[in-house]
């Protein structure tokens, strides 16, 4: 590409198929109005049915969207999940692994089953439904894939350490599906979000001691919404982001460089 070559045009996600998991609340329901606006039409992936707040604010885009309620721990879904969204739109340009769970216990204390939950649907599902979708995007010689990390992709935290592993783990698989997809035009990267304002964080954010000190170290002295991760979202499934791949793209306020 040349430097006349580039153009704003590379943001766009005009006519785009994005597939988004937990795409109806919090940080995935921010991606998906994000890959809308930029151009983009939806398939959301969702545990529950509770969908219609983010239908309206997709179809205020302009942009379709389909829902798929799905288990992302039974593997037997996944290919259902790839198959369904071909049968609606055709393609498949766009994946963001977003769902996610997080469980708090003290490591002396925690219990077997709640180590496996967390692994299940942390990484366990990430890894085989990028396996599927990528499958499809061999195919077609291109594809983006995202993955979303967190700060414990790169730090050890307290009290969670399934989430923990779940999260050094998925900031491997984005290098390792790099590795070996970018031959084809697919690029696998991640987004790490720093602490965001959404339910899963709402109870330390309602512990006084442990919020002071999380603000004390953000240099942006606040906590994110997830508005503050549209931007990013929409960059790594774009064009403007070609040359980039296996990256892990932390979004935290400064957090890791204080």
């Amino acid at each position: 590409m040349s430097l006349e070559e580039f153009s704003l045009d590379y943001f766009k996600l005009t006519d785009k198929v994005a597939i988004v998991t937990g795409g109806n609340s919090g940080l995935g329901q921010g991606y998906a109005v994000a890959l809308a606006k930029a151009g983009a039409d939806l398939f959301i992936v969702t545990h529950n049915n509770n969908w219609e707040e983010t239908r309206a604010l997709i179809e205020k885009t302009g942009r379709k969207v389909h829902f798929f309620q799905a288990d992302l721990t039974e593997r037997e879904m996944l290919k259902q999940i790839v198959d369904e969204c071909l049968h609606v739109y055709g393609k498949i340009d766009i994946l963001v692994n977003n769902a996610g769970t997080i469980r708090r216990t003290p490591l002396l204390d925690y219990k077997a089953e709640d180590w496996d939950a967390v692994l299940d649907i942390n990484l366990n599902a990430v890894y085989f439904l990028s396996q599927e979708v990528a499958r499809v995007m061999v195919k077609q010689e291109s594809g983006k894939i995202i993955n979303i990390g967190s700060m414990l992709s790169f730090q050890g935290g307290k009290f969670i350490p399934p989430y923990t592993a779940s999260k050094h783990g998925v900031a491997g698989l984005t290098k390792a599906f790099a590795n070996e997809l970018g031959q084809y035009n697919v690029q696998i990267n991640a987004i790490a979000p720093g602490y965001i304002a959404t339910a899963n964080t709402a109870p330390i954010r309602e512990n006084e001691q442990r919020n002071a000190e999380i603000l004390s170290r953000i240099p942006a002295g606040k906590w994110a919404s997830p508005s503050d991760l549209m931007g990013s979202v929409v960059f790594l499934a774009s064009k403007a982001s070609d040359y980039m791949n296996g990256h892990i793209l932390a979004v935290d306020g400064g957090w890791l460089a204080r």
